[in-house]
């Protein structure tokens, strides 16, 4: 309802400025300041005072005047307050809104028909996911859901960097060494733990032996990456053996956010079917390729990018960005769309390839980067373990074991009164636990540093995933407790029975859900969706104070109450499902 209202508002502001003789480029439609009670504002009058030569409030009472409401399903009037230009809308906004939103699947756009491949996390298979990754599979997962409710045709892809000197040196390494050679047990007990020391012990054994047997290891080296240019099918059976295994473990640490994906996308494979070559080939043949310091080069000054491009070395071998243009060249053949999400290291690598893609001849529009900035722990026992850093798999199970003596502690009564079983507590803490690290990455601004803090994540009382959570918790409460009084609502209710301007609040706040939705999928920008799940618990926290549902005065009351209950259960749902955020039925 709130896309058609917002709608309606454009077409009605913009045929009041046709008629005033005002341009209509920009209407500079917004969510009013909190102090005023009109559904949507528009802050035109700022733009056009200049040209109209009136001061704002003028020229917001010239255009209100303008406006002709008729006719509208949800536009019922306008005035103005100060230089705002405010909309109202009629009751059956909020009765439509009512009726739909109580459909499980609220706030789900209708299908647009295009295909988007987000591409995301692609972590290099060399051991086990680091926290200060983190953020790209929360993120990168969130964009995917939100382009998914948005309604594209969504398909998650993970690109496996198996064609690197990474992945040689790990292969040399595996084949080379035994367990005897190794100085430490692994950490966990799950395969990428155990391989990842021979990584370790490989890297190490570079830097410390001596030059003759460097020079020979070097030597095995390079002959992999040589016989995966080649196209050496022995070779690619080697380096996959390790690669697999090593992906084998971080899927499953990623399914405990979760975040899974439908395809994983080998970096091999296209160099054996030659799309790395070809490319390759057609970088060659353009004004901007030189040939310097024994490699293949692009110059991208005219892209405003100060640092060339290096795309093939001398001895003919590929360089990683050679053949993601492959990659992406085929993504732009399968798919209408692609999102790449992306850590801000490698800014500078998504900008030359986009550079490069243009070169190519590729529509560099279906393309859209997400920018994020790294996840950093504060001082204190996360922060200071030994070895190569804090892993994914440690900040998940500190987070639930936090969150267990969290919900302990709120909980002590219940459970000794045997009301929680302990397959509850242990859901429970496993719910809020991740979903406090979930939200609490997801919730921030991409491009924004971040300190993870456990007082603030797992707090139940201020804005974080418990506290959200919780909403969905007390209307499953409310909902059970009126199935058990044998209380069901099958007709159409009325948001007139509302009787409540804090009902009337968080029906509107409902309302917003759907532009919502689309305004996180247009800009890529998950965390709106966090802003949002807190503005409406926020509104459903005061509806909970003050409105009783079960004992309301009287059964229209009652009835058009648990309708909104049951609206704010599947919108906070939703919105938690689209954070990937579980929304706990009790807690």
């Amino acid at each position: 309802m709130f896309r058609q209202f917002r709608s309606e508002v454009a077409d009605a502001l913009a045929a009041a400025l046709a008629r005033e003789d005002l341009p209509t480029d920009d209407l500079g439609i917004e969510q009013p300041p909190e102090d005023m009670d009109a559904t949507l504002a528009s802050s035109v009058a700022f733009r056009l005072a200049g040209e109209v030569g009136a001061a704002p409030p003028q020229v917001a009472q010239q255009v209100a005047d303008a406006v002709a409401v008729d006719g509208y399903d949800y536009l019922a009037a306008v005035d103005t307050a100060g230089p705002y230009v405010n909309f109202y809308t009629t009751d059956r906004y909020l009765t439509d809104t009512l009726e739909t939103a109580v459909e499980a699947d609220y706030g789900a756009l209708p299908d647009r028909d295009t295909s988007v491949v987000v591409e995301h996390t692609s972590a290099n298979p060399t051991g086990p996911v680091h926290v200060g990754r983190a953020r790209n599979p929360i993120v990168g997962d969130a964009v995917a859901n939100v382009l998914d409710m948005a309604g594209y045709d969504v398909d998650r892809h993970y690109y496996v960097n198996d064609a690197g000197r990474q992945m040689a040196v790990f292969t040399w390494a595996y084949e080379r060494f035994d367990e005897d050679d190794l100085e430490e047990e692994p950490a966990r007990d799950r395969i990428e733990y155990d391989l990842v020391r021979y990584y370790r012990k490989g890297n190490s054994f570079l830097e410390e032996a001596d030059e003759e047997a460097v020079e020979e290891a070097e030597a095995e080296i390079q002959s992999i990456l040589q016989g995966l240019e080649a196209g050496d099918e022995e070779t690619y059976e080697r380096v996959e053996e390790v690669v697999d295994a090593v992906l084998s473990g971080m899927k499953a640490c990623l399914a405990r956010l979760p975040a899974e994906f439908d395809e994983f996308v080998k970096e091999t494979r296209f160099m054996r079917n030659s799309d790395t070559d070809d490319v390759a080939e057609r970088l060659k043949e353009t004004e901007y390729a030189v040939y310097e310091e024994d490699a293949w080069q692009l110059e991208l000054d005219e892209w405003g990018i100060d640092k060339n491009l290096v795309f093939l070395r001398s001895d003919g071998t590929s360089l990683y960005t050679t053949r993601d243009l492959a990659h992406h060249e085929w993504k732009f053949e399968n798919y209408d769309r692609a999102v790449t999400v992306l850590g801000e290291d490698h800014k500078l690598q998504a900008d030359q390839l986009d550079a490069a893609l243009e070169l190519l001849g590729n529509d560099t529009d279906q393309l859209g980067h997400v920018i994020y900035s790294y996840v950093n722990l504060p001082e204190g026992k996360m922060s200071t373990r030994q070895g190569t850093g804090v892993m994914l798999d440690d900040l998940l199970d500190e987070s639930i074991q936090r969150a267990r003596e969290e919900v302990e502690s709120r909980l002590g009564d219940r459970i000794r009164n045997d009301e929680l079983e302990e397959e509850d507590i242990d859901r429970i803490a496993r719910q809020v636990g991740i979903g406090a690290v979930r939200y609490d990455i997801v919730s921030k601004q991409p491009t924004k540093a971040i300190t993870f803090r456990w007082d603030q994540a797992l707090d139940f009382e201020a804005q974080s995933a418990p506290y959200v959570q919780y909403v969905h918790a007390r209307c499953c409460g409310i909902l059970d407790e009126a199935d058990e009084a044998g209380i069901s609502v099958t007709e159409r209710v009325d948001a007139d029975d509302l009787e409540a301007p804090e009902a009337e609040e968080l029906l509107r706040e409902i309302a917003r859900f759907p532009s919502v939705i689309e305004a996180a999928a247009e800009d890529k920008t998950p965390h709106v969706v966090a802003t949002y799940t807190r503005e409406l618990a926020d509104a459903y926290n005061a509806f909970y104070r003050e409105c009783p549902v079960l004992s309301a005065d009287s059964a229209e009351v009652r009835n058009a109450r648990i309708g909104l209950v049951k609206a704010s259960k599947h919108t906070m749902a939703n919105a938690l499902d689209v954070l990937g955020v579980e929304a706990p039925d009790s807690m």
